[in-house]
């Protein structure tokens, strides 16, 4: 029977109301998320029941959207050549990443370190409370899966953090130590495969309830899900700093088999890439693994909507999420320029800072309203989507040496789509582009291209592809492309009324070296354990 948007809409509430009613009942850590050991000094206690472990579950979910509720979880990103912030008012945090001249003291940093270790002390908190359920005589099928979920947000948890910081610790223990030392980079990484590979030996190809709501997109995540994230893992893995060039040929091929097995994930790519920024379509095939908020059920998200429109009239925004002068200004034309930014608005001429809109943080013109708390809305995260899957499976299937048709098939697709055609069908000679409206754009064509350095235009194309999605910053970090990037901001063509010639808003004044790629640890845990400073 298929279910309509009401039913859908009513196992998300009671996901997400479980989820916060999780986090309020399982976990101690939640009223205060700095993980202090103290709070984890309980006795013992295992799970009785699956309907236990569930809780604990859900209470992870609900904590990785309390940490993924204001632009904290991304901060870093505004390190990248695609995303700037405003010059003045509260923005330094940003301001700091964006100008590559991050402090210890940095508000974010800290903010995120003790989100996500609240995740991870929590996700073993979880662990451990579940290990006596194998003598019990319920479900182990489902227990399994359930525990996949847990070892999977553990991994997301450590990885997001290890893209952020070169050193940190890696904590197992039920009881945090609160003279733990920092593990390598090395081994960090080992322990977020194990994670992920963990998760993937558990998860079901999909996650029954949600298909059974007709829930599209990986909510909570499934076998797909946790091989994608792997892949992204593998493809950092190959650059800097650990530079081990044999993870390439694993990114390929764990993104391969997520590609091969896409059907009994759910995932795809959507037909119309401006969609993906549609609240209708909040839930998508294309996101391998979606953070979801819902306003009614008290789980809102304050990233999108007023948070990247300009302060001044008429718009009253909050200045927090714009795109640079001269990334927009290298934007290839086309429909996905058109639903990457906000061209209707005249950003040139505006008073107070003269940069881009992103259409992807705003919402198309007239989605979302303007007016009341328009700092909330319910638009989820995708954290990653099947695009960037093809788009790793390319990349890295070329600088493993297997530039293969199926490669190529991968990297085409995805500018098929962006020039508003078909993505399924190949292009082999030139046909006119079409706009976000389905129009043909007069001057610009279309073709597959099947020669050339296909790991550079897999590179190239993730630039555009994923532009304001948090993720640049950790390509020009892989690629050590940040001083090439970040050397070349100033605009080129874009001037205001006046004939004048725009200059950045936020210039560097930080190195662009190697030595300034990872964000320090936040003084404040350094200062409660000195070991840390190793």
């Amino acid at each position: 029977m298929k279910l309509d948007k009401t039913t859908t809409r009513v196992f998300i509430r009671i996901f997400c109301g479980l989820a916060l009613l999780s986090i309020l009942n399982v976990f101690n850590a939640c009223s205060d998320l700095d993980p202090d050991p103290l709070e984890f000094n309980l006795p013992p206690e295992s799970f009785g029941s699956i309907a236990d472990l569930e809780k604990g579950v859900f209470g992870l979910y609900g904590l990785l959207r309390t940490s993924a509720v204001f632009n904290t979880f991304y901060a870093p990103a505004w390190g990248g050549d695609d995303i700037t912030t405003f010059t003045g008012g509260n923005k330094q945090d940003f301001r700091e990443f964006d100008q590559r001249s991050v402090s210890s003291s940095n508000a974010r940093l800290l903010g995120n370190w003790n989100n996500l270790n609240t995740i991870i002390n929590n996700s073993n908190i979880v662990l451990s409370r579940a290990e006596g359920l194998s003598l019990f005589d319920l479900d182990q099928d489902k227990i399994d899966e359930l525990l996949g979920e847990v070892y999977f947000l553990r991994g997301l948890a450590f990885y997001h953090l290890a893209r952020t910081h070169e050193k940190m610790p890696v904590s197992l223990t039920r009881l945090p130590d609160p003279n733990i030392e920092n593990s390598t980079r090395q081994e960090v990484f080992l322990q977020i495969e194990e994670d992920l590979m963990e998760a993937e030996s558990r998860l079901p190809a999909i996650n029954e309830s949600l298909a059974t709501a007709e829930v599209r997109g990986a909510a909570r995540a499934n076998k797909g899900s946790a091989r994608a994230l792997l892949s992204r893992l593998y493809l950092d893995w190959a650059g800097f700093p650990l530079k081990d060039v044999s993870k390439y040929s694993k990114a390929a091929e764990t993104a391969k088999r997520v590609i091969d097995e896409k059907g009994s994930h759910g995932f795809d790519l959507v037909n119309r890439f401006q969609s993906l920024w549609e609240i209708a379509n909040r839930f998508n095939n294309e996101s391998v693994f979606t953070i979801a908020f819902d306003q009614s059920a008290g789980i809102r998200n304050f990233k999108y909507n007023r948070v990247g429109y300009p302060g001044e009239a008429p718009f009253a925004g909050w200045d927090e999420t714009f795109a640079e002068i001269r990334f927009f200004e290298d934007f290839p034309e086309g429909s996905r320029k058109e639903a990457t930014f906000r061209t209707d608005i005249d950003w040139e001429n505006l008073s107070n800072q003269q940069s881009p809109v992103f259409a992807k943080i705003t919402g198309p013109i007239g989605d979302l309203p303007m007016e009341g708390q328009w700092h909330i809305t319910e638009r989820n995260d995708f954290y990653m989507r099947y695009a960037e899957v093809l788009l790793i499976y390319a990349e890295a299937s070329a600088r493993s040496g297997n530039t293969s048709a199926e490669a190529w098939e991968a990297l085409n697709k995805i500018r098929r789509r962006a020039a508003g055609l078909p993505f399924s069908t190949p292009v082999t000679s030139p046909v006119p582009q079409l706009d976000k409206d389905g129009v043909e754009i007069p001057g610009l064509t279309y073709v597959d291209v099947t020669t050339g350095d296909l790991a550079e235009l897999a590179f190239t194309e993730r630039k555009w592809e994923f532009a304001g999605e948090f993720l640049r910053w950790n390509d020009l970090v892989r690629m050590e492309r940040v001083e090439q990037a970040l050397s070349n901001r100033n605009p080129q063509i874009s001037m205001d009324a006046g004939g004048n010639l725009l200059t950045v808003p936020n210039p560097i004044n930080g190195s662009l070296g190697l030595d300034n790629y990872f964000s320090p640890l936040p003084q404040a845990i350094v200062d409660e354990n000195p070991n840390l400073l190793d």
